[in-house]
């Protein structure tokens, strides 16, 4: 067992956290808002801290998970930032979803201090954090990854390492493309259910065992048909990941057309009011059309 720290307790790094400490690693957190960090504690166990570098000291691994590139770079490098209290031979596994560019600065920093640093972000969503069965999709060194994969399992239904430093968030920018068109296309075939008067769950019930089916529609149908929007991984989110690989895709050449018209619609979902909405929320910008 490991001596971890852990920054960021959110609808991720929150029951991330507890997988850890029920796994039997010693668990420090930290979390801008003290009171969520209080509350771990008083389910969990462990201790928390007033800082990134309060609750990196004696750490053998530092996990976080945060907002984007500014708050990764802030809890790393900021005032009391982590890699201040991390003692040389530590390693850093980052599971925000940021880019590459920030992610191989701060690895490159890392390095010039001792430290290990992986790039480990996750899909599976809020459920797959509470269940322990996320995909982390990791860059960094050999050893380093070799040294994070046993603790990262605690949380993780398959963990793999994709490369050096950045891979791992490059991995996830496919991940996001990848959903993006598939719940655009899941929201349009649904609506034109609808619209045919069948009944989505029978239709449901048929397709996703042939060669349309997919986790969106096995995990989200039943959400989209009763405008239910709930599940955790807000519009706001994907629309932060999508720019990234948008401006990724500007620096590699890549051509990502329709990722860059979802980005537009989940714009649409933003102006009405629904930020906060999960990602399947793109089937009400069709029922708004009618």
């Amino acid at each position: 067992m490991a001596k971890v720290a852990f920054l960021g307790l959110g609808v991720m790094g929150f029951p991330m956290a507890g997988h850890l400490a029920a796994k039997g690693h010693e668990v420090t957190v930290y979390n801008r808002t003290e009171a969520k960090a209080a509350d771990w504690v008083a389910r969990h166990g462990g201790r928390r801290a007033a800082s990134p570098a309060a609750a990196a000291e004696g750490a053998e691994f530092v996990m976080a998970c945060v907002g984007n590139d500014d708050d990764l770079r802030a809890i790393c490098t900021g005032e009391a930032g982590a890699f201040d209290g991390m003692a040389p031979g530590a390693i850093f596994v980052d599971h925000t979803t940021v880019s590459a560019r920030v992610t191989r600065d701060l690895s490159d920093i890392a390095r010039g201090l001792g430290l290990g640093f992986v790039d480990a972000p996750v899909s599976g969503g809020q459920a797959g954090a509470e269940n322990g069965v996320l995909s982390v999709m990791c860059g960094g060194s050999e050893p380093d990854y070799a040294a994070a994969e046993p603790v990262i399992a605690a949380y993780a239904r398959i963990c793999r390492r994709m490369g050096d430093s950045g891979a791992g968030q490059m991995t996830k920018m496919v991940n996001q493309i990848c959903i993006a068109g598939l719940v655009q296309g899941l929201s349009e075939g649904l609506h034109f259910a609808e619209k045919a008067g069948l009944d989505i769950a029978g239709v449901v019930e048929v397709i996703s065992q042939g060669a349309a089916g997919s986790w969106q529609m096995a995990n989200r149908h039943q959400g989209m048909a009763e405008n239910r929007f709930d599940y955790g991984f807000a519009v706001d989110w994907m629309r932060k990941d999508l720019g990234i690989c948008l401006a990724t895709a500007d620096e590699t050449g890549a051509s990502l057309p329709v990722t860059a018209l979802v980005d537009q619609f989940y714009k649409d979902i933003q102006r009405m009011g629904g930020g906060r909405w999960d990602t399947s929320s793109l089937i009400r910008r069709l029922r708004a059309a009618d």
